[in-house]
C-alpha cells in the first residue's frame, strides 16, 4: 500500500454500505420560502443613496432581479437632485454619507411637497437602536442594518406594497397622500 492510498483511506467515504442505504433523489424540489414573494410592479423605480459602491452594487444587482428600475447616488446632496429631476417610487438611504447626512436628506424629503409622499428605507452599520428610533421619528418608513440579506431587502420593500403593488407609506393622517390609494 502506497502512501497516496493511507492519505486518501481516512478522506474516503466506504462503499460496502447496502444500496437501499444510499440517499435517494428528492422526488420534488422543496420550497425554501414559506409563503411566495410579493414584489412591487416591474419597473417601480427605486433611488438608492449611499457612499458604498459595494452596496450600491448589491441593491443595485437585487432590485434589478426582480424588475426594479434603480438609479444610484453616493450622497445626499446628488440623491436629493435626483429626487427632485424624477422621484422614485421608493429610496434606500444611508445614513451615514458625506457632505449632509442620511437624517438630513430625510428632513428635505419629508419638508418637500413634491417628495413627502415616498417611502423611505433608512440603512446604516451603526449597531446603535438610536439610529433607528431617531429615523422612525422623522419619517422613515423602515430601517434596515447593514450588513443584510436578499431576503431582507425584498420583505421590507412587502411590507411597504399597497394593493396594487406600489410601495406607499405607512401611517399618515386619514386623507394623506401618503396613505391614499394611486389612483388606476
Amino acid at each position: 500500500m502506497s502512501i497516496f492510498d493511507r492519505l486518501l483511506g481516512g478522506v474516503r467515504k466506504p462503499t460496502d454500505r447496502p444500496a437501499e442505504a444510499l440517499p435517494t433523489p428528492a422526488a420534488a424540489p422543496q420550497e425554501r420560502r414559506k409563503h411566495r414573494r410579493v414584489n412591487a410592479r416591474k419597473g417601480t423605480k427605486v433611488l438608492i443613496i449611499d457612499d458604498s459602491p459595494t452596496v450600491v452594487a448589491v441593491l443595485r444587482k437585487t432590485l434589478a432581479s426582480a424588475g426594479y428600475d434603480t438609479r444610484e447616488a453616493l450622497d445626499a446632496e446628488r440623491g436629493l437632485a435626483l429626487i427632485a429631476e424624477e422621484p422614485p417610487d421608493l429610496v434606500f438611504l444611508d445614513i451615514i454619507l458625506p457632505g449632509m447626512n442620511g437624517f438630513n436628506a430625510l428632513r428635505h424629503i419629508r419638508k418637500t411637497p413634491a417628495s413627502h409622499h415616498i417611502p423611505v428605507i433608512m440603512i446604516s452599520g451603526n449597531e446603535h437602536a438610536t439610529e433607528q428610533f431617531y429615523a422612525n421619528r422623522i419619517g422613515a418608513d423602515d430601517f434596515m442594518k447593514k450588513p443584510f440579506s436578499r431576503h431582507e431587502i425584498f420583505a421590507r420593500i412587502e411590507a411597504l406594497l399597497d394593493p396594487q403593488l406600489i410601495p406607499r407609506r405607512r401611517g399618515g393622517a386619514p386623507g394623506d397622500a401618503a396613505t391614499s390609494p394611486a389612483p388606476l
